[in-house]
């Protein structure tokens, strides 16, 4: 279950991880190897009528194997075993090969860059850091002048005053980015207009957000516009002032995360002729074996006459890596059948979406169906759906996406609240910005389609379709 939930892109740093812990696992195909070959007992006959020589790997065969081989394998003039260097590399040429590393500058970096071209004394100058410090990500300033006195006082055993350090937060709001080391939206924007041409509008917009910041936030344009004895034309250019503003000074130095800046499919569906074709990602089901060099000394200990603790002990370990190698192998197989399964299941429970990328064919869907059909587990579908992906000609979609409630239209029939989502967004989408459609105008218009909806859920889907009420969505 825990390699089941692994989305792709961790899986290969999983296995990376077993191989390192495990010698007795390689990669590479087992075509002519059978893993468990290790398991047959002595004098068991092969196919081709050969005796078997693999070793039976109870508690008992510890009692008639020599080991002293491999107790002494570190001593050896080689250095290690053979199986050795195949598995941790020769080290040679070839495998010293280096990756380029992207140097990037930080936003605190680019502040900390800022201060150092300031002559503060070594007192102001640690304060300034402090501060600095307390910024967040989006360049906003996040302790209070208190906590920061506070802060030097026990942390650094520096002494200073509110009035100290409020001159060095009017300096640091100084530098580059503009709006930077505010402490709230109104502040940043007002440092932003203060370093501006001062021309008209840039005047009138400063004044907006001085005296009319509640009005301007909610959009109560007319109210703004009567006070400021503008016409449409000069509003609308105050207006494009302000919301070209950054509202978050720091966001152009944000690092996204890694395993967030992409995603890897899990999952490719291709459309042959009307045919869905179903296949895994290669990364999903990568070739490993149970190590041939491990095997083969098990079959040369089997052959030894001597019997000590030691030995036992040795050839217990072993087993234990062997029993552990063929687990990992067992559960990654199993990983990928239950992933085949699950998928091909929604690809029949949502066939039509496939064949065309209509949204508004999903069919309601949800984990009980695909449990029904597959004969697993709720949470062995959900740990699925909640964490791959499939590529389709139509995009890359979460296989979250797919599930989805029902909804009665009026003549009975059930369609995905999927469906009722994608056309409200488009009735959105088309609407007069200038006289956007209220949630109960929404719902009319559901309603003439045949949808049988309420306006209260009209407004839950227009929330999580993160469209704002009509007031807000209202232009010049």
């Amino acid at each position: 279950m825990k390699l089941l939930q692994i989305p792709t892109a961790n899986l290969e740093e999983r296995v990376k991880e077993e191989l390192e812990e495990n010698p007795a696992l390689e990669q590479g195909s087992d075509n002519d190897d059978n893993v468990d070959e290790y398991n047959l007992q002595d004098g068991e006959e092969r196919e081709n009528g050969e005796e078997a020589d693999d070793v039976d790997l109870s508690n008992d065969t510890a009692d008639k194997i020599d080991i002293d081989d491999f107790l002494r394998h570190e001593d050896d003039d080689g250095g290690g075993s053979d199986y050795s260097d195949d598995y941790y590399g020769s080290g040679g040429e070839n495998d010293r090969q280096t990756s380029p590393v992207r140097v990037e500058t930080s936003f605190h970096e680019h502040l900390l860059d800022q201060l150092g071209m300031l002559e503060l004394d070594e007192k102001n100058h640690k304060i300034a850091e402090q501060i600095i410090g307390s910024i967040d990500e989006d360049g906003y300033l996040r302790r209070e002048v208190t906590a920061i006195v506070d802060d030097l006082a026990f942390g650094q055993n520096i002494y200073t005053s509110q009035e100290e350090i409020g001159e060095l937060i009017q300096t640091i709001q100084q530098f580059d980015p503009p709006g930077v080391c505010a402490w709230t939206l109104q502040e940043c924007l007002l440092l932003q207009l203060k370093r501006m041409p001062q021309h008209v509008e840039v005047k009138h917009a400063s004044e907006v957000i001085d005296q009319y910041f509640n009005e301007f936030i909610k959009k109560h344009y007319d109210k703004i516009q009567r006070q400021l004895g503008l016409n449409n034309e000069d509003f609308k250019g105050v207006i494009n002032v302000i919301i070209k503003l950054n509202p978050k000074p720091g966001s152009a130095f944000a690092v996204l995360n890694k395993a967030e800046s992409y995603i890897i499919p899990d999952f490719f569906v291709f459309n042959n002729n009307g045919i869905l074709e179903l296949s895994l990602n290669a990364k999903n089901a990568p070739e490993l074996r149970v190590s041939q060099g491990y095997k083969e000394m098990m079959r040369a200990y089997d052959r030894g006459e001597k019997k000590d603790k030691r030995q036992k002990e040795a050839i217990l370990f072993i087993k234990q890596k062997l029993d552990a190698a063929k687990w990992f192998i067992d559960a990654i197989k199993q990983r990928q059948h239950t992933l085949l399964h699950t998928m091909q299941a929604i690809i029949d429970l949502q066939k039509e979406f496939f064949l065309t990328g209509d949204e508004t064919t999903l069919r309601p869907m949800i984990l009980k169906d695909v449990a029904q059909l597959t004969y697993l587990d709720v949470s062995t579908v959900s740990r699925v759906a909640n964490s791959k992906y499939v590529q389709t000609e139509f995009g890359t979609y979460k296989l979250k996406y797919f599930f989805s409630e029902a909804l009665q239209t009026d003549n009975g029939e059930e369609v995905s609240t999927r469906e009722v989502k994608t056309i409200l967004n488009d009735i959105i989408g088309g609407e007069n910005k200038h006289k956007p459609f209220s949630d109960e105008k929404l719902t009319d218009m559901l309603q003439e389609k045949g949808y049988n909806i309420a306006r209260r859920t009209v407004a839950k889907y227009r929330e999580q379709l993160n469209v704002p009420v009509a007031r807000l969505r209202k232009e010049l």
